[in-house]
C-alpha cells in the first residue's frame, strides 16, 4: 500500500481563518459598530422620517379653531361655495396672519383629502410632525426649559406608556408647556401619536415642545436610570401620594410615567419605575383622566 495513501489528510479552515479575513479593512469606527448609541440615533431618525404624513383638518370649526390656536399649517383649501361664508373668511384672514397660503380647493381635491370624512368645504394641511430620539431629548432638556421660562432648570420627562388618545396627548402635552417639561416619550406601535386631534388639543403646545418616539418603553425607563433620572410611575391607587415624595425631587432630573387610559402602566413598565406614586381623590371617585391627573403631578414636582 502507498505511504502517502496512509498519511491522515488535514483539513482545511474553508476559508473560515486568516484567508477570510483578507481584504476586509480595517475594524470600524465605534460609532460605525451595530448598537453604538450614534447609530441608534441615526436609524431612530430614520424610522421616525419615514413614518411621517401630513395630517388634515376638516370642517369650519375645526380649522377655525386651529388657526386661532396658531397651529402651524402649509394650506388652507376652501370651495368656492364657502366665499361668502362667515366661519371660512374669519379662517382665510387669520390663514393669511400666520403667513399660511391659500387657495381653492376642488369637490375632487377636497375629497381625497378627507378619506370619506366630512370636510364642509374647508380643509387645513398640518406637516408632519418631526419626532426626536431619546439621546437628543436628555441632551436638549436644558434648552428646552429655558425656551419655555422655566423658573426651575432641573429636567422633566413625561413618558407616556401606550396612552390611546390623541386628544389626551395633546392636552398632557398642553400641561408640559405649562410646568417647563423637557419633553415627552411615547411608544412607536399601539398608542396615540401627533395628530391633528392632538395638535388641537394641545393649543399650539407641541410647536414647542420635542416628543421622542421609541420602540419599548420599559428599555426607555432604564436608559433614563443611567442618565441619573428617577423614574416615577403615576399609579391610580398603588404607592406613596405624591404630595409625600416632594423632597424626591429637589436634586435629580425626574421622568413622569402615565399609563394608558383603560389598563394604565403595563407590569414591566411600573416594575422598571423607581418609586410608583398616586394623587389622593375622594374615595367616591374611581380615578382622574390621565391628561388631569398628569397635569396635577407636574404641579406638584414643580411646586416641589
Amino acid at each position: 500500500m502507498n505511504g502517502a495513501a496512509n498519511q491522515k489528510k488535514t483539513k482545511g479552515s474553508g476559508g473560515q481563518g486568516r484567508a477570510a479575513r483578507a481584504g476586509r479593512g480595517p475594524t470600524p469606527k465605534a460609532k460605525d459598530r451595530v448598537g453604538h448609541p450614534a447609530q441608534r440615533r441615526a436609524r431612530a431618525q430614520a424610522r421616525n422620517r419615514k413614518k411621517t404624513h401630513p395630517e388634515v383638518i376638516l370642517g369650519r370649526n375645526g380649522v377655525l379653531e386651529a388657526l386661532s390656536e396658531g397651529i402651524p399649517a402649509t394650506e388652507l383649501l376652501i370651495a368656492a361655495s364657502l366665499e361668502d361664508d362667515p366661519k371660512a373668511i374669519k379662517a382665510k384672514k387669520l390663514a393669511v396672519k400666520h403667513e399660511i397660503p391659500v387657495g381653492p380647493g376642488t369637490r375632487a381635491q377636497l375629497d381625497t383629502l378627507a378619506d370619506g370624512l366630512p370636510h364642509q368645504g374647508i380643509a387645513l394641511v398640518v406637516p408632519p410632525f418631526h419626532y426626536t430620539d431619546l439621546d437628543t431629548l436628555i441632551d436638549r432638556a436644558p434648552e428646552v426649559i429655558t425656551d419655555l421660562g422655566a423658573g426651575s432648570n432641573q429636567p422633566l420627562l413625561v413618558v407616556l406608556d401606550h396612552l390611546q388618545d390623541a386628544g389626551n396627548l395633546g392636552a398632557i402635552a398642553r400641561s408640559c408647556a405649562a410646568f417647563a417639561s423637557s419633553g415627552m416619550v411615547i411608544a412607536d406601535r399601539r398608542a396615540a401619536s401627533v395628530t391633528a386631534s392632538a395638535w388641537r388639543a394641545s393649543a399650539g403646545a407641541l410647536s414647542r415642545l420635542p416628543v421622542a418616539k421609541v420602540n419599548n418603553i420599559a428599555r426607555s425607563l432604564n436608559r433614563l436610570k443611567k442618565a441619573d433620572y428617577l423614574v416615577l410611575g403615576l399609579s391610580t391607587h398603588s404607592g406613596t401620594p405624591i404630595n409625600n415624595l416632594q423632597g424626591e425631587f429637589l436634586d435629580r432630573p425626574i421622568a413622569l410615567v402615565v399609563g394608558s387610559e383603560s389598563t394604565g402602566m403595563s407590569r414591566l413598565v411600573a416594575e422598571s419605575c423607581d418609586v410608583l406614586t398616586n394623587i389622593e381623590i375622594a374615595r367616591s371617585t374611581e380615578s382622574l383622566n390621565a391628561s388631569v391627573a398628569t397635569g396635577i403631578a407636574l404641579n406638584v414636582i414643580r411646586s416641589a
